[in-house]
């Protein structure tokens, strides 16, 4: 700056405005982030390994929450002019990531971020999960043929070590976002990696699928890695794969049948198997720092379709919360939804009170309306909107001022057919419940929806090693439910096996440990405990129970 416009030019905001930390710090003060605020730099791979650093300080309980992206600008020329200058610059303007036209890449722009959450807090706030980072791994390429020259061997070791982090066969991953710049030396390079790593125990009629959104978008050079992923989520959530543009002559150098690869160059389905999708996506520094992502989802599916064994779902009254800071703001707010509900008839009434119930300030005059269908919900409404009253329609003026506790009971709490309408009648219940099933098939003999149900066959509530999973269950997904209605928990409180419902519940146990845990705890109950000692339940006060033991005891 002060060659260009000398000493006036800078100014009060200079120093803050050009240095880089300020960057990730400007974000923190603008949102009131308190936790690690930092820029990192490692060339082209930063925002990916960004996300890594982000799940590391998620796992060290750091912090519980992380944003984590990157941003690109073409702003100043002698980048453009030292890209150019090292020979890594298309002269076509095109990225022909792993044709045989492979020349350099193109600039792009742009900018991106996520928002990361451990696993068990996001399903405890009922949050939209978009897919699950398994594993992810950093690692330089050390010494090679030259400072800017990429390695196979470091990046296969850092391919290795993600999915052995994550626990991930690399066989059983479906898709790769390469780096994928489209140079000659470095297409070559990152093909040899993936062949040496994913395709190594690969069946010939399964190659692994790759492709690079370089060829779409440009180079985003420090935010190409959150480009990357980006994409594979947008792709997960979709279920389909984008095409890879500008490849129709494969690259000689690269043994695509040999290392199993398969360019994505038109778009396609999403490859699932067994219903779930597992994904890689890579980003390397141009001094040779690599990071490489394992990520999964599972297979989209109508959520309002299905209970946890597969039979549909039944309609039932859905509630729709309403307030206003007055009487009249209240009818005001119910002529405004019966208005939008009459211009959109494709409107999922799930959809509407979950919306209405969680992402609303509830004032103090509030309403509800609790119909069973499209027709009397608009009559419901149009009746509040009057002032009038009307079946399925409670109003009042909220005068309590209190914190919500979810408390969860121990054993004892069972009753024969619990759960089983909630099964039929409300889509999230039956969902998380499904959940619950899956997580509990590893540890238990028997089918969770088939015991709520007592279907032929199945094991008595009766038994311990039964009703105490099963009670966990359904504990859970009540909790899910009301999530789903905008009651969220300030604290949670558990008596006996139900504090294994509050730890899931409160994110401290994710789903897959808290099912295990409920289910060896109640067969070890049985194996250890069964036969040998009783249980009686007294109606006494603890000072009169007292006086008759001592009167019985026997030294």
């Amino acid at each position: 700056m002060d060659r260009r416009r000398g000493p006036a030019a800078i100014a009060h905001h200079t120093l803050t405005g050009l240095n880089r930390s300020v960057i990730a710090n400007r974000v923190s003060y603008f949102l009131g982030l308190r936790g690690p605020s930092l820029v990192v730099d490692t060339g082209q791979s930063s925002s990916l390994v960004a996300v890594h650093l982000a799940c590391e300080s998620l796992r060290r309980g750091e912090s519980a929450t992380a944003l984590a992206g990157g941003v690109h600008l073409n702003l100043v020329r002698d980048s453009a002019l030292a890209a150019a200058r090292l020979g890594a610059l298309s002269p076509d303007g095109r990225c022909f990531t792993f044709d045989e036209r492979a020349n350099g890449y193109a600039r792009g722009e742009g900018a991106g971020m996520v928002l990361l959450k451990p696993l068990a807090s996001a399903l405890a706030d009922g949050d939209e999960i978009y897919c699950v980072i398994e594993g992810s791994a950093v690692g330089n390429d050390g010494p090679g043929a030259g400072l800017t020259t990429p390695d196979p061997e470091g990046q296969g070791a850092v391919l290795t070590a993600a999915c052995r982090r994550a626990g991930v066969d690399p066989a059983a991953v479906q898709y790769v976002e390469l780096h994928g710049t489209g140079t000659r030396v470095g297409d070559p390079v990152e093909a040899a990696a993936l062949g040496a790593v994913y395709g190594a125990d690969r069946a010939a009629d399964s190659p692994l699928l790759v492709g690079s959104a370089k060829t779409n978008v440009g180079h985003l050079e420090g935010a190409a890695g959150i480009v990357g992923l980006l994409k594979v989520v947008l792709s997960l959530r979709n279920g389909e794969l984008p095409a890879s543009l500008n490849f129709a002559r494969p690259n000689p150098r690269i043994r695509f049948d040999e290392w199993h690869l398969d360019v994505v160059s038109v778009t396609r389905p999403w490859p699932y198997r067994d219903g779930r999708a597992l994904a890689g996506v890579s980003s390397f520094g141009m001094g040779g720092t690599n990071c490489h992502l394992v990520v999964s989802a599972t297979e989209p599916t109508d959520m309002g379709s299905d209970t946890a064994d597969g039979a549909p779902v039944a309609g039932g009254a859905v509630p729709w919360p309403l307030s206003g800071r007055t009487r009249d703001a209240l009818r005001t707010q119910a002529a405004r939804l019966a208005s939008h509900l009459a211009e959109h008839e494709r409107l999922d009434p799930v959809d509407v009170g979950f919306s209405l119930a969680t992402t609303r300030t509830a004032f103090d005059h509030r309403a509800v309306v609790l119909a069973p269908d499209r027709p009397e919900a608009l009559g419901a409404l149009a009746a509040l909107a009057d002032g009038e009253s009307a079946p399925g329609v409670v109003r009042g003026v909220a005068d309590v001022e209190g914190r919500t506790v979810f408390v969860f009971p121990g054993q004892g709490s069972q009753w024969a057919g619990m759960g089983v309408r909630l099964m039929a009648e409300s889509p999230v219940f039956a969902e998380r419940l499904a959940e619950c099933a899956a997580a509990l098939a590893p540890h238990v003999d028997w089918s969770l929806p088939e015991v709520l149900r007592q279907a032929e066959g199945a094991p008595s509530l009766e038994r311990d090693d039964v009703v105490q999973p099963a009670s966990w269950a359904v504990m859970v997904s009540l909790a899910a439910v009301w999530r789903a209605h905008g009651v969220v928990p300030d604290a949670v409180l558990g008596h006996s096996q139900g504090e294994i419902a509050a730890a899931c519940v409160s994110g401290a146990l994710s789903l897959e440990d808290a099912a295990r845990v409920v289910a060896l705890r109640s067969q070890a109950i049985v194996r250890r405990l069964s036969g040998a000692g009783g249980m009686l339940s007294v109606a006494l006060p603890r000072a009169e129970a007292e006086a008759r033991l001592d009167r019985k005891s026997v030294v």
